[in-house]
């Protein structure tokens, strides 16, 4: 039983967020931050209503004799980083920035990362003897760095009280496991969400370990736990199996929905604050970011600067690493074979053989058409309104609707491209008009 496969998972989900391209403060998709995984003070959610204060995560266990758990409740915690400069007078105000010997310092709220570990439950006694609730305290401080005779950096976090609470119910021939987390921090009336965050947990999720039983799969569970399946109540979160596939020793309850069985690519050669992105992609939009912008990121945050390095010194090798990779190569299964021939019934005329009448005209592939779309599918239609095109084909979908398919004519530098690679535009019969004569 080990966290270590889904430890890289989870902290993926850690930071899911924390800091997004451009990695700077001043960015507007940076200054409303962290939009789940937040487990708010109850007093603020239920006046306000823009964050919740519980987060409930349900899953099966097939049980053994004696079977027992280790659980990680991890987050964040906020804590304020300001920039103060001396006044003349001796005292310090607080400044937006600093220049420290060429290097820009920017105010922002840093996440420290805060873990609970609860080891060796019982789940056999966490049944007979009903709800058991541990205490998760967050304790607040402030510390100040000194940058010279002038300058300072103040951190401040103020104390979160939360409280997890484990059940465990006999469903079956299963247990349900329940893991609340609630936070019960008191905070004045009137608190905007800035001040609420700092007195959260922040990307909360739950890491589900198990001895002597297995948990089910809640997206595909074996048929006879279907509907104790479907009676797991999780609130914010969700729990998927972590670690080989098809294995069921660890869980791991996200605020991101994943599949079972979730991986970093091996090819990613670090943390962009967005696992679920393509790395290639946002690497090559940090090389284009300017001298000025990839010094505010760098001033922003310790990731951020990292993410900037990185990509300014990342090796030609691993970047054509993450142009794309081949995971395997199978057999085509047996079953695609009977997916092939419902989607093409044998008999049937193939679509580049297939043909209908338009306005008395015959329509078939080499046909010219007009394109005239009236339904307004897309915004492509406006673009190809009033268009001549050549007929590809005539298609029907399982509800035996008509479809003509096209590429447009010589005016398109790339429809000789389409037509080799079957990208056609789709038009209703009654969206074309025939350029030929009836016949």
């Amino acid at each position: 039983m080990s966290f270590e496969l889904a430890r890289k998972v989870a902290d993926a989900v850690l930071y899911e967020g924390y800091v997004l391209y451009p990695y700077r403060a001043s960015s507007a998709k940076n200054q409303v931050r962290f939009q789940w995984g937040v487990v708010a003070p109850r007093d603020y959610s239920e006046a306000d209503g823009s964050e919740p204060w519980e987060m409930q995560t349900e899953c099966l266990v097939a049980p053994g004799a004696n079977p027992r758990v280790d659980l990680k409740i991890r987050g964040l915690q906020l804590q304020a980083r300001t920039l103060e400069e001396a006044t003349p007078s001796g005292e310090f105000r607080s400044v937006e920035f600093l220049d420290v010997e060429g290097e820009l310092l920017i105010a922002w709220d840093e996440g420290v990362e805060r873990e609970l570990d609860v080891t060796d439950v019982d789940l056999r006694g966490l049944e007979r003897d009903g709800e058991r609730e541990i205490p998760f305290e967050l304790p607040g401080g402030r510390e100040t760095e000194e940058l010279g005779l002038e300058d300072r950096i103040v951190r401040q976090r103020w104390p979160v009280s939360a409280v997890v609470k484990l059940s465990a119910q006999p469903v079956a021939d299963w247990l349900r496991l329940r893991v609340r987390i609630e936070n019960r921090t008191a905070v004045p009336e009137g608190l905007q969400r800035d001040e609420a965050l700092r007195r959260s947990l922040v990307s909360a999720h739950t890491l589900l370990a198990v001895r002597d039983g297995r948990f089910l799969s809640l997206l595909d569970p074996p048929a006879a736990a279907s509907q104790a399946a479907a009676g797991c109540a999780n609130l914010r979160t969700w729990p998927v199996l972590v670690g080989p596939e098809g294995s069921g020793d660890v869980a791991l309850s996200s605020p991101i929905i994943l599949y079972d069985y979730p991986a970093i690519a091996p090819e990613s050669p670090g943390d962009l604050c967005d696992a679920t992105e393509i790395d290639e992609i946002l690497t090559l939009r940090i090389m284009t970011l300017t001298d000025e912008e990839k010094r505010q990121a760098r001033g922003t945050d310790p990731r951020s600067r990292r993410i900037i390095e990185r990509a300014d010194s990342i090796p030609d090798e691993i970047l054509e690493r993450l142009h794309g990779a081949v995971r395997s190569l199978r057999p085509v299964a047996p079953e695609i074979a009977g997916w092939e021939e419902f989607l093409n019934p044998p008999g049937e005329v193939p679509p580049e053989e297939a043909s209908l009448t338009i306005a008395d005209v015959r329509v078939a592939r080499g046909s010219r058409v007009r394109l005239r779309p009236s339904r307004r599918a897309d915004s492509m239609d406006f673009f190809l309104a009033g268009r001549d095109a050549r007929v590809e084909g005539v298609f029907r979908d399982v509800e035996d609707e008509a479809y003509v398919a096209v590429t447009l004519m010589d005016d398109d530098p790339a429809g000789d491209l389409h037509a080799a690679t079957g990208r056609f535009f789709y038009f209703y019969p009654d969206e074309i008009e025939p350029l030929e004569q009836r016949g």
